[in-house]
């Protein structure tokens, strides 16, 4: 194909989306980005419009707005399919203008949110740096904590080695924010951020202390035995009791940055780097549910399981999930019916152990069912035995898939994205079958579903009043 002379710059991209010769300005922007020639493309957009273009052979046309870090860029490009599977990248506008400047209140405003996201240790002071409360959950940060909840009243510098100074007294809050220091017991880098809370003239009634480590706390390293041999166990095992632990810090991290960045809490960021810290924190929360569901499946299959049964009320549990799950279902303009104050299913099963079930059972139904439609939560008293009902107006399951829906890994064909571990309802059942009671579904194609949880009923409660479960609606396929 021939050049246009009227282009401003031109790249070409092999048939992998490589970008293999590219001229000014848009080298300058690819190397930028942090990107090589030949490399991947590493601007965002381009390399979005790139990859549509050479899936659907079709010459696409668009405006790019990106950043090199200095500048905001306006573009128009345009990108032709080639013969070799490549294509021809041409920018025909190119318009440049300075990053807005940032207000440093709101500059503040971010840093304070990150300081407290990051935080593994918080306190509060008043107004004197003394200590009124301490928290947290950190391995190496159990003798800090302990020895503040001890000393409240005293200077929170009392517990910590200040990098820099010998100075024993709290300094002026100002010089003390940011400032390095050194914490017993912990062998990782910490920094102190002090956020004044303040009062009527601008002045300080108390400070939240945040302790954030420069880096994660280091997995736990086996000890060796000299002649130990290590038998394979069904108790818990290496998940939930190795590397779950270890995980959950860090992909925590992972989503609490990558929410940072797409709230623009960091500063100033074209769109789609905000789309793209997006897809990370729900990537991130993906991969922690997988870690739960994995831990949770080796309790559940352990010789050593087994539930603490007690007198509960199913309706009470109901309304708990709904009102969790509340959100998530209104984001999706879907209600959800739960039994009404006053309604009542006594049963004999374990609180937390029915609550996870139903969570389970809730969320699925808001993943799968149409948006702007309806999902029902229905008691039923079955005599010796109390139901709960789930139901909705998702697309059903034909009777080959009512049959693997509880196995293990099943996800009906549903990607990892949007059909979960595909171990969430294998584990309710597990559950269920645990606390005397099952998990069943019922469904036909285009009629939606119901998941019917059922556990033995308290028969020396008062009589229950159950609500309407003739009336439960067709519930939403599971997710698997």
């Amino acid at each position: 194909m021939a050049a246009d002379t009227a282009a401003i710059a031109q790249g070409r991209t092999d048939a992998a989306g490589l970008l293999v010769s590219a001229s000014e300005p848009l080298s300058s922007l690819q190397h930028d980005c942090g990107g090589e020639i030949p490399g991947p493309i590493a601007i965002a957009a381009l390399r979005e419009i790139e990859a549509k273009c050479r899936s659907f052979g079709l010459k696409l046309a668009r405006t790019l707005r990106a950043s090199n870090g200095r500048e905001a860029i306006v573009a128009w490009v345009e990108v032709d399919p080639q013969d070799d599977g490549g294509c021809l990248i041409r920018v025909n506008t190119w318009q440049v203008n300075a990053l807005p400047p940032e207000d440093p209140a709101l500059v503040g405003d971010h840093r304070a949110a990150i300081d407290r996201t990051l935080a593994e240790l918080t306190a509060r002071l008043d107004p004197e740096q003394r200590l009124l409360a301490a928290e947290g959950d950190a391995p190496d940060l159990a003798g800090l904590v302990k020895s503040m909840k001890h000393g409240i009243g005293q200077p929170w510098t009392d517990f910590l080695t200040v990098e820099g100074t010998e100075h024993h007294q709290p300094l002026h809050w100002r010089l003390l924010d940011g400032a390095r220091v050194e914490v017993p017991d912990s062998q990782r880098h910490w920094r102190a951020s002090l956020l004044p809370q303040l009062g009527p003239g601008g002045n300080p009634v108390g400070f939240d202390l945040c302790l954030t480590a420069d880096a994660p706390l280091p997995p736990p390293q086996p000890r060796p035995v000299p002649g130990a041999v290590v038998l394979p166990s069904n108790g818990p095992g290496l998940v939930g009791r190795d590397i779950a632990p270890v995980l959950r810090q860090p992909i925590a991290r992972i989503i609490a940055n990558a929410e940072t960045i797409r709230t623009r809490m960091a500063g100033p960021l074209a769109e789609e780097y905000s789309q793209y810290a997006a897809d990370i924190a729900a990537a991130g929360q993906h991969l922690l549910a997988l870690v739960e569901d994995l831990a949770d499946l080796e309790v559940v299959e352990s010789d050593e399981f087994n539930t603490a049964p007690d007198r509960i009320d199913l309706a009470d549990v109901a309304r708990r999930a709904a009102g969790i799950l509340a959100v998530r279902a209104q984001e999706r303009g879907i209600s959800i019916d739960a039994p009404k104050q006053g309604e009542h299913l006594p049963a004999i099963a374990e609180f937390r152990r029915v609550l996870q079930i139903l969570l389970n059972l809730v969320g699925n139904a808001i993943r799968y069912t149409p948006e702007n439609s309806q999902i029902w939560i229905r008691l039923e008293d079955a005599g010796g035995r109390a139901r709960l009902i789930v139901a909705d107006q998702g697309p059903g399951l034909s009777e080959e898939q009512q049959s693997k829906v509880f196995e293990k890994f099943e996800r009906l064909g549903r990607s990892g994205e949007d059909g979960g571990s595909g171990l969430g309802l294998y584990i309710s059942r597990r559950l269920a079958r645990a606390m005397g009671g099952d998990l069943v579904v019922e469904s036909a194609p285009g009629q939606g579903a119901r998941f019917i949880l059922d556990v033995p009923a308290d028969l020396l409660a008062t009589a229950p009043t159950t609500g309407r479960s003739e009336d439960a609606a067709p519930e939403a396929d599971e997710e698997s």
